[in-house]
């Protein structure tokens, strides 16, 4: 078997207008053209024997009953019965994304002209992966036909990979997922981390946990400890005391005035990394003093606050959530070593490798196996019943730990506090880390301590804490970017045709602009924004469309939008405003498997069904095949003819 043709589709496309994550794939079945699953001896029972989760009902991502009726998964009964082999690659290639952590569940499949040749096609949630797992679903299925072994874990490992360094992360995509359910566009932009929610001018970015009304002051303010802790002093918020040290002797004079117990940390740290707590020697000391200079080359030492680590969340200047945090942890049960009890914890469903689930699974670094030294234990070493072995020095999620949700349990003056943390330091999205015993009592009088203040802070402890109620903390960042009424896109136009889509694009953009508008508009000779050409050469695909919705200075699109690269990766924009059909003729045809003049018009076709509701089609009234795409549209349709006793045109009138 051999992939021949391998395309990825972005937006609205030939094969899907609701689906726009695609892999679009032509497999050459070669020796085994013609074959079904039933007719190769013993095939579904190894298939099914590889991957059991192929013939089960799928439970990740919690799909509707409407979507398994609509996409069953593949039992063995159906294997047994008889089915295509490119519907088994498909449902092989989403197989093996969901076990890399990656709920994708529509595809299909169907026979190309070439004898032996199948496209399948399958939803993807990273690209790499997607393209990735295509490769991988061909090479399984070919093994398992000829009877060869096929070593499952390296692609599912690989897939993780891919997985890891691709996908936004809980707390961006929290962020990105709020925006898309109240209809707000988003760009990955290109080769960074920056997510742009919204197009032209009404654009704001995001990066993690920071926006574009991230205060770099306060970003600033927050990587520096003592400048932090300097401020909150003056504010009269609560801390530990404490100094700076660069060396064991800097050490000894900061433990001499603070005593045991202390805190040794970088300066420019984050998210717990260097950190180690709760020192009670000076041989701990050294070693906390060297495992923070990994980080930074000044050393924070504190005094060590007594109580339980909380992190509370202020967006906008209001405390959104609360969540008690707690390290990675074993208890002991008299009979399993240390190494197998992390085992056991790790095979809780909720955890997974680094931000794939609710929960990381713990590991046993240098880090831990330091704690049990300091402890006189190994991984080999069995706890007595009940004991309770905390694994890290702190208590972030990301490295094992837990978190439960607090927020209904934050005094007032806590509130307040953290309130007045966030506006000291100067930060619209905060988090702040308090020591305390308990968060439902003041902070003064539970002699705690606001311990560090975080630029870029998590959510994934409070839209999935471990015990507690999830809390929608991407809410009020899109509140506070988009304040009710605020616009979020721009007007996009969008022209296609076989003839004169260069010249009526040309015309509607100047008629646009002559009205006022910054326009920006893509034509086969050029990218234009208000009327300086930046780009030269066929710019009618969907990278051209993106160049024009990334711009932060135009305030309406119009976009000529070629077959050649809705074939090649769909459209750049999910819905238009307003979509023009000049008309459909037998020309390029033979080209990306389209090889007549009505699987032309379906192509082009894909652009009037992205209009959205209120919005118009605009369509050729003299050309058959485009009057033809007028019927079934949500949208309204205005027809236009050269004849204007056209009677398509009067009854549509009438």
């Amino acid at each position: 078997m051999k992939i021949i043709d391998l395309r990825t589709m972005r937006g609205p496309s030939y094969w899907s207008v609701k689906h726009y994550r695609l892999i679009v794939c032509k497999v050459d079945l070669q020796e085994f053209a013609g074959e079904w699953s039933n007719t190769i001896d013993g095939f579904a029972e190894r298939l099914t024997a590889l991957l059991p989760e192929i013939g089960q009902p799928h439970t990740e991502g919690r799909p509707t009953s409407k979507q398994l009726a609509k996409h069953p998964p593949l039992t063995q009964e159906q294997l047994a019965d008889g089915e295509p082999l490119g519907h088994v690659i498909q449902h092989v290639a989403l197989e093996l994304q969901r076990q890399a952590g990656m709920p994708v569940f529509w595809g299909k499949s169907y026979p190309a002209r070439e004898e032996g040749v199948e496209y399948v096609v399958f939803s993807y949630q990273e690209e790499r992966a997607g393209r990735y797992a295509a490769q991988a679903a061909v090479e399984l299925v070919e093994a398992l036909c000829k009877g060869e072994e096929f070593t499952l874990k390296l692609v599912i490992d690989e897939l993780h990979d891919i997985r890891e360094e691709e996908f936004f992360g809980p707390s961006t995509w929290s962020i990105v997922a709020e925006a898309a359910s109240r209809n707000i566009p988003y760009i990955q932009l290109k080769n960074s981390s920056i997510i742009q929610l919204g197009y032209g001018v009404n654009q704001r970015r995001i990066w993690a946990t920071t926006t574009n009304l991230t205060s770099h002051a306060g970003v600033e303010v927050a990587g520096n400890k003592n400048r932090t802790k300097a401020m909150l002093e003056d504010g009269g918020v609560p801390v530990p005391r404490g100094t700076t040290v660069y060396s064991e002797d800097g050490l000894r004079d900061a433990i001499e005035e603070l005593g045991f117990p202390i805190v040794t940390k970088p300066l420019d740290g984050n998210h717990g990394k260097g950190a180690t707590i709760r020192i009670m020697n000076w041989e701990d000391a050294v070693e906390g003093l060297k495992f923070a200079k990994e980080y930074s080359r000044a050393v924070i030492v504190e005094q060590f606050v007594e109580g339980d680590d909380h992190r509370l969340l202020v967006v906008n200047g209001k405390l959104i959530a609360a969540a008690r945090r707690t390290p990675a942890a074993v208890v002991g049960d008299g009979q399993l070593t240390v190494q197998q009890l992390i085992d056991k914890v790790n095979e809780d469903p909720r955890r997974g490798v680094g931000h794939e689930k609710v929960l990381t699974s713990i590991k046993a670094d240098q880090h831990t196996l330091d704690i049990l030294k300091g402890q006189e234990l190994s991984l080999e070493s069995v706890l007595p019943a009940g004991q309770t072995l905390y694994l890290k020095s702190t208590a972030n999620i990301s490295t094992g730990g837990t978190a439960t949700d607090v927020t209904d349990l934050v005094a007032p003056y806590n509130v307040l506090l953290a309130e007045r943390v966030a506006g000291i330091v100067g930060l619209d999205i905060c988090g702040i880390d308090m020591l305390t015993s308990d968060i439902a009592i003041p902070l003064n009088e539970t002699r705690g301590a606001v311990i560090e203040v975080n630029a870029a802070p998590g959510f994934r402890m409070h839209i999935a804490p471990t015990d507690g109620l999830p809390r929608n903390v991407a809410a009020p960042v899109i509140d506070m970017l988009f304040p009710a009424g605020a616009a979020t896109r721009i007007p996009i136009i969008a022209i296609t045709g076989t003839n004169g889509k260069t010249t009526t694009t040309r015309l509607i953009a100047h008629l646009v602009a002559s009205i006022g508008y910054k326009v920006g508009f893509t034509t086969t000779d050029g990218i234009y924004i208000q009327g300086v050409q930046l780009q030269k050469g066929d710019c009618t695909g969907g990278q051209s469309a993106e160049f024009v919705l990334r711009d932060p200075t135009v305030n309406y699109a119009v976009l000529e939008t070629a077959r050649g690269g809705m074939l090649r990766s769909g459209l750049g924009f999910h819905t238009c405003d307003i979509a023009v059909v000049t008309n459909v003729a037998a020309d390029h045809l033979g080209m990306r498997d389209i090889y007549t003049v009505e699987e032309m018009a379906a192509v082009k076709g894909v652009l009037p069904r992205t209009v959205r509701k209120n919005g118009w089609a605009v369509l050729n009234a003299d050309d058959d095949l485009v009057y033809e795409m007028g019927r079934n549209l949500d949208c309204k349709v205005a027809y236009f003819s050269m004849n204007e006793h056209n009677p398509r045109i009067q009854e549509h009138v009438e």
